[in-house]
């Protein structure tokens, strides 16, 4: 009886599953969606269907699973260990890159704050700097961080809740409608323009259903919390953002590297804009603390399953994979130095697309994998069905989202992806030769 008192209420687990997406990923949502205007809201709706789809099936292979290792367990009832290898492999890239995406808004926000003009050049520097303070704070161990990181997320949430309530106060229709499509795109290439940002909102979804051994009745509050969580961070993306577009000029926006300290500044002053973006500096450093963190977690975890090599493995005194977090923050410093764009904007928008790209990786192949490992689980019929119903949609909406993250990212996502079927190949005999090589 006393365990089951300490398990998490639907209600409970709904709002950590919010929490856990809104994270620093939106901060810099606003300037990139002014790139298209607010018939982004379009691109908005799609996106929530779509991460509504991929949240349900997760929570389902959550449940239906009986191999460890995430998306990598995922994958391998249909792939084998090839599949789980990529799966890991890809899911751990595009968390280097977000990463290296997230320091770049912390670098933006914080330029504007104190009134620096950097340089594309700058920006890196200041972006690469960032990332390994963040590494080297993370040597204290994961109790420090995690303790940071639950801390400093309010940092993003409040500012994001106060805009959708009090926003209103200032907001102007006029201004929303005539931002509506500013640079005359299409219906078909303005929705697709923005798919690739919003669903960069919603990565993580897929860790939502990591609680279910802590919560009541898990087979049917984790999808309510699933879905009711991914809900609810839509509605506070969708709201936070089309509120600020019917505040703030279109123009404005576009050109700022903080747009909710610009919004905070036009509802009220300066002052109160330079709280909000103090605040959402703290809240993305302690996010790019504990994402560090976890990072490496990922890349020790796969090293003891003998996907990556040995030593990501290695770890410190008090647990932390010390010489992982190296590796991967000098790979972040290259990215930050290969990526410089004409405007930090720009940069962030290159890193934010190839995360996407990459990220979405494993989840097309957790998807196709949901029908065999209901199989094997001997999960009823008539469940299957739905399930494969809904995974399906979600597989869609993921190759859509390929399709509109653009060439670039494309090919960039696709020279990561194959370079780990070349990395697959020095391993592959672990897990697939007949006879054990000595």
């Amino acid at each position: 009886m006393a365990q089951e008192k300490k398990k998490m209420s639907v209600v409970q687990l709904t709002i950590i599953t919010a929490i856990n997406m809104m994270g620093s990923g939106i901060i810099m949502l606003p300037t990139n969606l002014a790139e298209v205007g607010t018939m982004s809201i379009l691109s908005w709706l799609v996106t929530a269907l779509g991460a509504m789809a991929l949240a349900y099936a997760f929570s389902r292979a959550g449940m239906y699973t009986s191999k460890g290792g995430g998306m990598g367990g995922y994958a391998e009832y249909s792939f084998g260990k090839a599949g789980a290898f990529l799966a890991n492999y890809t899911y751990g890239a595009s968390l280097v890159i977000a990463n290296a995406a997230i320091a770049i808004s912390a670098v933006g926000y914080a330029a504007v704050l104190f009134g620096a003009d950097l340089n594309p050049l700058e920006v890196a520097l200041w972006t690469i700097f960032t990332l390994w303070l963040a590494t080297i704070l993370n040597f204290g161990g994961a109790r420090i961080t995690g303790r940071i990181s639950t801390f400093t997320v309010w940092g993003v949430i409040i500012p994001v809740i106060a805009i959708s309530i009090l926003g209103w106060f200032w907001f102007s229709g006029t201004r929303y409608i005539n931002a509506w499509n500013p640079y005359h795109f299409s219906f078909f290439k303005g929705i697709g323009k923005s798919i690739s940002i919003t669903l960069w909102a919603f990565l993580g979804l897929e860790s939502a259903s990591a609680n279910m051994d802590s919560v009541e009745n898990p087979k049917k509050n984790v999808p309510i919390a699933v879905l009711g969580g991914t809900i609810g961070a839509a509605i506070m993306y969708i709201l936070s953002t089309n509120i600020m577009a019917g505040i703030v000029p279109n123009q404005a926006l576009l050109h700022s590297n903080a747009p909710f300290g610009l919004a905070f500044s036009t509802m009220f002053t300066p002052a109160i804009g330079n709280i909000v973006m103090a605040l959402m500096i703290l809240s993305c450093f302690g996010s790019l603390l504990g994402w560090q963190f976890t990072i490496a977690e990922v890349f020790r975890s796969s090293a003891h399953e003998k996907y990556f090599p040995k030593i990501f493995s290695k770890v410190i005194g008090n647990g932390t994979p010390l010489v992982g977090m190296l590796i991967i923050t000098a790979c972040q410093s290259l990215l930050a130095l290969m990526t410089i764009s004409p405007s930090l904007s720009k940069q962030f928008t290159i890193l934010v697309n190839l995360a996407v790209v990459t990220n979405v990786i494993p989840y097309l192949l957790s998807m196709a994998s949901l029908k065999t490992m209901q199989l094997e689980e001997n999960v009823p019929k008539a469940k299957q069905r739905k399930t494969n119903l809904i995974a399906t949609i979600a597989a869609i909406y993921s190759l859509y989202a390929l399709y509109t993250a653009g060439s670039v990212a494309l090919m960039g996502g696709s020279i990561v992806t194959f370079a780990g079927w070349i990395l697959y190949g020095f391993i592959s005999h672990r897990f697939d030769a007949r006879k054990a090589l000595n």
